[in-house]
């Protein structure tokens, strides 16, 4: 059957955490069967670095993260070299030479190499997963240059020499749109639009990570949530946000959300995170629209 693999990706990844929907399987798949990159597009919150987490976790790979900002550089990204022990090393050679016991000394070898997380994911063992999460905070010179290692995968560092991959990582790259990414990069990775999840698929999740909750409150939890990002908010409640809401209801001993406004509209600080949003959300009305 063509899914099968897929199916079992499904699987795999609900083993490990994630509800991964087929939208997105299919993808994620690709980018295992083809080698490429995947960029994963979305609102804050909808589970993109999460992804890449728990497909580590399913594959038993190590995740490699590089977290993207504006000024990012390629010495922070790839490797440093290790100054204070090379000044170590020089002060131990001074001191052999003072004692008449003076060696050659190398100072750009692998010991005084500090590998930063792209050198890091092409020097494993086994492929790992590597998460280059938010690449559109990173500014767009970092951004061209990340494009050449993602062609070939080698790395060339000018006192060492070039340092080809062991293995190709799988490259998750994360986007919150925040600035327009360049064709060239568009073109070199596969794309997927992560949204919201559906309100099956997020209280399959609270399922997995608040399995205590029963199936009614639940429900209410997931019509509710999917309200607030029907809303204009600043910062549309995300599904850990979901998780974090659900948890504290049960700690507050809530059956229903029903019947519980005062105390209910008192745990939207687990949702709305800006003095706005907080605002702007009246919670009665809200919980009187729920269908139970």
């Amino acid at each position: 059957m063509p899914f099968s693999h897929i199916d079992h990706l499904i699987s795999d990844l609900d083993n490990a955490g994630y509800v991964l929907s087929l939208d997105l399987a299919v993808p994620v798949h690709l980018m295992s069967k083809l080698g490429r990159p995947l960029l994963l597009e979305g609102d804050a919150g909808v589970g993109k670095t999460e992804l890449a987490a728990a497909l580590a976790r399913s594959l038993d790979t190590k995740l490699i993260r590089l977290q993207c900002y504006e000024g990012l550089d390629a010495n922070s990204a790839i490797y440093e070299w290790n100054y204070q022990r090379q000044l170590l090393e020089i002060r131990l050679h001074q001191a052999e030479i003072e004692a008449g016991r003076a060696h050659q000394v190398d100072l750009y070898n692998e010991q005084f190499l500090l590998k930063r997380p792209l050198l890091q994911s092409i020097t494993q063992e086994s492929p790992p997963v590597l998460l280059i999460d938010e690449i559109d905070r990173a500014d767009e010179e970092f951004e061209a240059f990340l494009l050449e290692i993602l062609s070939d995968f080698q790395i060339t560092v000018p006192e060492y020499g070039t340092v080809s991959a062991t293995c190709l990582p799988l490259v998750i790259l994360t986007s919150n749109a925040t600035r327009e990414l360049s064709d060239a990069l568009r073109r070199r990775c596969l794309y997927a639009f992560v949204p919201f999840p559906s309100a099956r698929r997020e209280a399959h999740i609270l399922s997995k990570h608040v399995p205590e909750m029963e199936e009614k409150l639940r429900g209410q939890v997931v019509q509710l949530v999917a309200k607030l990002r029907d809303m204009d908010l600043r910062k549309r409640p995300g599904i850990a946000e979901t998780i974090d809401w659900a948890q504290a209801l049960l700690c507050l001993d809530i059956e229903s959300l029903k019947g519980n406004d005062e105390i209910i509209a008192q745990t939207m600080t687990c949702l709305l995170k800006t003095k706005e949003d907080q605002a702007q959300v009246n919670v009665p009305p809200l919980v009187n629209s729920l269908s139970f």
